[in-house]
């Protein structure tokens, strides 16, 4: 086992140094309540008592309940129409009572009687809402420029108006006709309500009346034992322990010297980065070689913890609306699964450290950032990336509520539900931002891969129209990288576009190639080395990879493609033309004009297209398609580039050298193969 070297590299440790700076910045000033209870449960810690006076707090269903009540209880405000009292004593004025014209006056006394006290409608204003189910005993009516508290018994309905105008004529005028007079003047129906229900007064004192509930219920002073050792902890005493808690680190927290608290900063900063460097140099220590990788996984680190740690300064309860679970999406963009979760792990670690409840967000979020990555690789494209927001609501609700009955969390429910569910949107809302991290640090996304992998593109359908050849070679070479890829778990998708990208470079010259001879014939000779040289041929061989680099820069290709230009022949030789060269007469020790001036493979798609390329090539050669031969022949291009050296840099093992070779003698297996020679009638053959 290597030992581990601190980084000497300024572009490693640089960045390191700059993270650890930040987030010491970050971290909180003052200490937590640091102290475990929960009600059921015995209080573990010695007697606690107050050292301060502070209020006690009401719960959310507290307030919640009183806020309701007060909404049950709503006074409604009206207002008292003059104009609706004169027009209709003037209407009644006008009234035609016939031969009952003596009822007139006294009609009209009952009626401004009734007006005095006040007349609303049966149907009061409020959708649905009767003048009989005013819960209130009292009502206001603006009367005057001035507001006036009346019993609601004093004021009449409208249909109890009506009746008390009856019986108030009955009395004075002993009339045995009184109800068909009064109909048939229309009376009645000049008696409409004079208050006229005032909805906006009405809801803005509610409001104002809904908004002065008080968030506190009692009081505990200095010195006062809050709970003892070994003591029960009870509803009421919690909800204690909870009030103290929150003034505690509010205007509290922390007593000792300043000095002290910065060192402890300082030191969780420092275990911080540490893990997490750590975490790079176990999973792929190539990293450091990538500066914008590398970059850009630990600015996904910091905004994770600068979230955590800023977002919980302004409201602990904000903390489950942060959708911590897109920091995995970012990180699946351009990392395998081995980087991803513990890098996403320790991402979380501000939270448990610093959240007062950390254990729960870091459960929750920890489970819905496994549910994303799962899920992400099926449904990330369009309306279905839903289907994963909609997965990663179930799985924080499905956490949260495992809390919820052990009885872990406090708070509002309701609003805790409504917090995960935008923390789940903001999943997908958020990942669109992963194009312009593609562009900033100069990375790759999977999306950006797959739009390189379509042949319809300019570039493949150049190749496709300037060497055909070369062309369906790629295409040869891609499938079995893709299945070779797949056997290993590497990224099959950077195999696939690395395939059909790494022999663009024979663009420039076709027909130096085998596979495209046959699109124009040379003039004066049937084969284009025909009449060169051997150290002729090898140098115009080895220019596609120069040449390639070259169309890749005008196309802008990005770097982790072209990289497969530049290793998919590494530093080898090429054979047939120096050993040639040899049998000619000519000295070994020139080989380095016949050797590829490009790098070796670094990574397992690098070495995957190396084979490939090569194995596809010669295998045109074959005669034999027994098992036998295939493997035979994937044996000996696998220790010609072991024996060259090929695989000495790269992050690949024995035991996946095996997969791959087991592999590319299956797959070679399945596509060439004996054919039945069918005869038909004429005695010719069909194959």
């Amino acid at each position: 086992m290597k030992n581990i070297r601190l980084p000497g590299n300024p572009r490693i440790w640089l960045p390191l140094v700059i993270l650890f700076i930040l987030i010491a910045l970050m971290l909180p000033r003052s200490a937590k309540f640091n102290y475990d209870y929960k009600k059921g449960s015995p209080w573990n810690y010695e007697t606690l008592i107050a050292q301060f006076d502070f209020p006690i707090l009401k719960t959310q269903d507290q307030i919640i309940s009183e806020k309701g009540n007060r909404e049950n209880g709503v006074i409604p405000y009206f207002r008292f129409s003059e104009d609706v009292v004169n027009s209709r004593l003037k209407a009644i004025e006008g009234a035609d009572f016939g031969n009952s014209g003596s009822l007139k006056g006294k009609v009209s006394a009952a009626v401004k009687e009734i007006y005095s006290h006040g007349v609303i409608q049966d149907e009061w204003g409020q959708p649905g809402k009767k003048a009989s189910d005013i819960s209130s005993e009292v009502l206001y009516v603006r009367k005057d420029k001035k507001t006036v508290k009346y019993p609601v018994s004093e004021v009449y309905r409208e249909s109890d108006a009506k009746a008390k105008l009856l019986a108030d004529i009955n009395d004075s005028a002993n009339c045995l006709n009184c109800d068909s007079l009064l109909r048939k003047t229309g009376i009645y129906d000049l008696l409409i309500p004079n208050l006229i229900y005032d909805d906006q007064t009405t809801s803005l004192v509610h409001e104002e009346s809904a908004a002065s509930v008080s968030p506190t219920q009692g009081f505990v002073d200095a010195g006062y034992p809050i709970v003892s050792k070994g003591e029960v902890v009870t509803a009421e005493i919690a909800r204690m322990l909870d009030s103290y808690k929150v003034e505690y680190e509010k205007n509290y927290g922390y007593s000792g010297p300043k000095v002290f608290l910065w060192l402890g900063n300082i030191t969780m900063s420092l275990i911080l980065v540490l893990i997490l460097y750590l975490a790079i140099y176990y999973t792929n220590r190539h990293l450091f070689e990538e500066p914008g990788r590398y970059i850009y996984l630990l600015m996904i680190f910091f905004i994770a913890a600068l979230a955590a740690l800023i977002i919980g300064k302004v409201n602990q309860m904000f903390l489950y609306m942060v959708p911590f679970s897109l920091t995995a999406l970012y990180l699946m963009a351009f990392f395998k699964k081995r980087v991803i979760v513990p890098v996403y792990i320790i991402s979380l670690l501000p939270l448990l450290i610093f959240s007062n409840d950390g254990v729960i967000l870091f459960v929750m979020f920890l489970v819905a950032g496994m549910v994303s990555i799962l899920m992400f690789k099926y449904f990330n494209r369009g309306w279905k990336q839903f289907v994963t927001a909609f997965m990663v609501f179930v799985s924080l609700l499905v956490t949260y509520f495992g809390f919820k009955l052990i009885d872990e969390v406090n708070g509002d429910t309701y609003r805790t539900v409504i917090y995960l569910f935008v923390s789940s949107l903001l999943s997908v809302a958020g990942y669109p931002l992963i194009y312009l991290f593609e562009r900033m640090f100069g990375l790759v996304s999977d999306s950006r891969l797959t739009e390189l992998c379509d042949t319809n593109n300019q570039l493949l359908r150049r190749l496709e129209h300037v060497a055909p050849g070369t062309f369906q070679h790629c295409l040869q070479v891609m499938n079995m990288s893709d299945a070779v890829a797949r056997s290993i778990g590497a990224n099959a998708l950077l195999a696939r576009t690395g395939a059909l990208y790494h022999d663009i470079g024979k663009m420039k010259n076709p027909q130096c190639f085998i596979e495209n001879e046959s699109l124009v014939p040379l003039p004066g000779r049937r084969h284009y080395h025909d009449g060169l040289s051997p150290i002729e041929s090898a140098r115009a061989i080895i220019k596609h990879v120069d040449d390639g680099l070259v169309i890749a820069e005008k196309y802008k290709l990005p770097s982790i493609v072209s990289d497969f230009i530049v290793t998919h022949h590494g530093t080898t030789v090429t054979g047939y033309f120096y050993n040639k060269f040899v049998n000619e007469g000519g000295d070994p020790s020139e080989i380095a004009a016949f050797r590829y001036h490009g790098e070796k493979p670094k990574t397992k798609e690098q070495i995957i297209i190396m084979l490939c390329d090569s194995i596809e090539a010669a295998s045109r050669t074959l005669n034999d398609y027994s098992p036998e031969s295939f493997s035979a022949f994937v044996e000996k291009i696998v220790s010609s580039k072991m024996e060259e050296g090929q695989f000495e840099e790269a992050d690949i093992s024995i035991k996946e050298l095996n997969t791959i070779k087991e592999e590319l003698k299956s797959y070679l297996g399945g596509v060439y193969h004996e054919r039945i020679v069918y005869p038909d009638t004429a005695g010719t053959s069909v194959h």
